[in-house]
């Protein structure tokens, strides 16, 4: 007697996106709005519709979505209702404060200081509420997410949750803003925009938190989704620092863009650490249009087991005597991979560019992967520097040997290096606190994994 053999699941391609938004989606969170969000809303799902996962030829190889099973996702469907406690007072040493736990706005707050400066701090639903003509200038502007990038186009047409930030001109905020999101219920996804908009010669920091919420789902448990956008708009003379940390839960898949318009004299300094989520794709994009302009970005991957993390940049110069310099870094554990892709564009426009990209991984286990792949494409000559360096491998022995003979421990001394390796990206957090968290949670990701790896040896 033959046996019937089940039938084997269906294979997917790397740039399968299980994760479908149909378009009844749209049309019904469109219901309910303005016209002209309707039709942003419309305009984003048909690019969404006809974009692949990936339009440069040359990072198509290093797409892998096969982790990702978001096949029975569904996007959160309630209204998000502001809280009571709006009015209450931010924490102390915090200028604003918005908490989010998977669909429901925990708090909206502003310190005394931060509101009676014009501080703006509300969910997109109340600010279309409160004033449509601001809303409509943040919300609808073409320029604010990538029109090339499939991903960000379906965070366009289908975001169920959003907040916005704006700091009038002249103010400077000496006390961060803070907003946390903690998602990662199995079986939801949770498609938010952040809208950041400072004008001129205000300053401010940004405190970022991405964390597990109660009931998050483990590895092996229905995945969640969570998509979110951060839109920079940043007036002549603006100077903003902001510091992410992402630490989902393993059942999480995380898709992230981050577009930044950087204004005359302006100054942006980004510091985002990548630690936690089963699959992170993320997406950076500077665009310093006015002269004298500048962008330092940092970001460090911390990844164990056999987490993925897909990282692009795109820096484009257009105005005079900008400045951009960029660095990412990698620490791999298990078989972990990490994709570190980076594109600096100097336009004719640019003259004095002064742009350098770096990328450097590090492999932990012979099983780990990193990939970097910077790369420059300069239409104007006269520039002040154009550079791109990039290295992938194993801890440097000689720096061991070094420790080794101060009396450190091997084991102790691996840990130095690698924290000290990602400690670029600690040291720019504009909160104490946070610093202190971001430190803990590298430490303790590598105890886990030392600890994982001794019954293996």
């Amino acid at each position: 007697m033959t046996l019937a053999r089940a039938p084997r699941a269906p294979r997917r391609a790397p740039t399968d996106l299980t994760f479908f938004l149909d378009e009844a989606q749209v049309e019904s969170r469109a219901a309910a709005e303005p016209d002209w969000l309707t039709a942003d809303r419309r305009a984003a799902f048909a690019r969404y519709a006809a974009l692949p996962i990936e339009t440069n030829q040359l990072y198509t190889t290093y797409v892998d979505l096969r982790t990702a099973d978001l096949a029975d996702v569904r996007p959160w469907d309630e209204p998000a209702a502001t809280p009571q406690s709006r009015e209450a007072p931010a924490p102390a040493g915090v200028a604003a404060f918005a908490s989010f736990t998977e669909s429901t706005i925990d708090a909206l707050a502003l310190s005394a200081e931060a509101r009676s400066a014009g501080v703006v701090l509300d969910s997109v639903d109340g600010l279309i509420g409160r004033d449509a003509r601001l809303a409509r200038r943040l919300l609808a502007d073409d320029r604010s997410l990538p029109l090339n990038d499939k991903l960000a186009q379906m965070t366009r047409a289908g975001w169920n949750r959003g907040v916005v930030v704006r700091v009038p001109a002249g103010v400077r905020l000496a006390e961060p803003i803070v907003i946390r999101w903690a998602v990662g219920q199995g079986g939801r996804a949770l498609l938010t925009r952040t809208i950041l908009d400072l004008g001129e010669g205000a300053a401010a920091s940004l405190v970022e938190e991405l964390e597990a919420s109660p009931g998050a789902a483990g590895r092996g448990e229905p995945q969640a989704l969570f998509t979110g956008s951060l839109e920079v708009h940043l007036a002549r003379g603006a100077d903003l620092r902001v510091a992410s940390i992402q630490d989902l839960p393993e059942g999480t898949v995380a898709f992230q863009h981050r577009q930044a318009e950087i204004g005359e004299g302006a100054s942006l300094h980004w510091a985002l650490a990548q630690l936690g989520a089963r699959l992170v794709r993320s997406r950076v994009d500077n665009r310093l249009v006015g002269d004298r302009s500048s962008v330092e970005q940092v970001e460090i991957v911390f990844g164990a087991e056999d987490q993925l993390f897909d990282l692009t940049s795109y820096t484009r110069h257009s105005g005079r005597d900008t400045t951009g310099i960029l660095l990412s870094k990698a620490a791999l554990m298990d078989a972990t991979r990490s994709y570190m892709k980076g594109l600096i564009v100097i336009e004719p426009t640019a003259v004095g560019t002064d742009s350098f990209l770096g990328e450097f991984g590090m492999n932990l286990s012979k099983k780990a992967r990193a990939v970097a792949i910077p790369s420059l494409e300069i239409d104007q000559p006269d520039c002040r520097r154009a550079a791109h360096s990039s290295s992938v491998g194993p801890i440097d022995e000689s720096q061991l040997f070094y420790l080794e003979t101060r009396g450190i421990l091997p084991e102790e001394a691996r840990k130095m290096i690698v924290l000290g390796f990602l400690e670029p990206v600690v040291a720019r957090v504009p909160l104490a606190s946070a610093q202190d968290r971001l430190r803990e949670l590298l430490a303790a990701k590598w105890d886990e994994g030392a600890a994982a790896a001794q019954p293996a040896a």
